[in-house]
């Protein structure tokens, strides 16, 4: 009787030998797998295709001005600008800078650039543009404070507490500032009116100041008196001044020169005196 055949046996081939099992390697889950890789990489070589030929640049400008036109419609047009810290910048050179004109698409403005444009202003020192939605534009601005006129190579500019040139003409309504003379005087200006300031009573008498050497400052004041200050401690030697003054009004004096380089002393040198008139003899007659 012949044995029934197993199912479970593998296939024979035509030689005879028994043919292996094919198993298959690719699973469902590859499929899937290769097919998200296949459609990421798909994508990125998209993405890549617009970047490269601009035309994600472009849907993206588009796409922004639809919705800045879309904003305007609904009424975020500019309706009023709020300036807020002015004095010396004319009002039509802030309005200038800032390029923005009523019933413009406020969601348009670019604050940034505005911003930089003011600050390139000469009296502008710092500025702040902000939106406030719907349809206001606030401008805060920070001015320089003058401070001293600077005297420069024969010409004179109008500087501020960090020594930045503020103006070069329509000095006129300045020109009760002291008058700071040299290379680098801008630099060293706010110390020396500081320390100038320390004594209420002299510093209305400070017409102009040398910066000597890149050191030390000479003071001319009224009356054509010339004060030297020493480069160390100069406020010392300030109020050493201020001290001779309240005691022996040496400034009341025929004085050309005062010299504080000295720290323990006061060198002065007297203006000279005029030489008396030559009397002409009377001719004989």
């Amino acid at each position: 009787m012949r044995k029934q055949e197993s199912k479970n046996t593998d296939s024979v081939a035509v030689s005879g030998k028994p043919r292996r099992r094919v198993r298959t390697l690719v699973t469902a889950g590859r499929v899937k797998a290769f097919g998200v890789i296949l459609l990421l990489a798909l994508g990125a070589g998209g993405a890549w295709w617009s970047v490269s030929s601009g035309q994600l640049e472009r849907t993206i400008a588009k796409t922004k001005w639809h919705v800045i036109s879309a904003s305007a419609r609904l009424g975020f047009r500019v309706g009023e600008i709020l300036v807020v810290g002015r004095q010396e910048t004319p009002r039509d050179e802030l309005l200038k800078a800032v390029r923005l004109s009523r019933g413009a698409p406020i969601l348009a403005f670019d604050i940034d650039a505005a911003r930089q444009r003011v600050e390139a202003l000469p009296w502008v020192r710092r500025a702040r543009v902000e939106r406030m939605l719907p349809d206001t534009v606030l401008l805060n601005v920070e001015e320089r404070q003058p401070l001293a006129l600077w005297q420069h190579e024969g010409t004179f500019a109008l500087i501020d507490h960090a020594g930045e040139i503020i103006l070069r003409k329509g000095l006129e309504r300045f020109a009760d500032l002291v008058v700071v003379v040299g290379e680098g005087a801008p630099g060293q200006a706010a110390g020396l009116l500081q320390t100038l300031g320390n004594e209420p009573e002299l510093m209305p008498l400070v017409k102009a100041a040398v910066w000597v050497g890149g050191r030390r400052w000479n003071l001319r004041l009224s009356g054509n008196i010339d004060v030297r200050l020493p480069e160390k401690n100069p406020s010392g030697a300030w109020a050493r001044l201020a001290e001779y003054e309240r005691v022996h009004r040496v400034l009341e004096r025929d004085v050309q020169v005062l010299d504080l380089r000295l720290p323990d002393r006061l060198i002065v040198r007297k203006a000279p005196r005029p030489a008396p008139p030559i009397k002409k003899r009377a001719r004989e007659t």
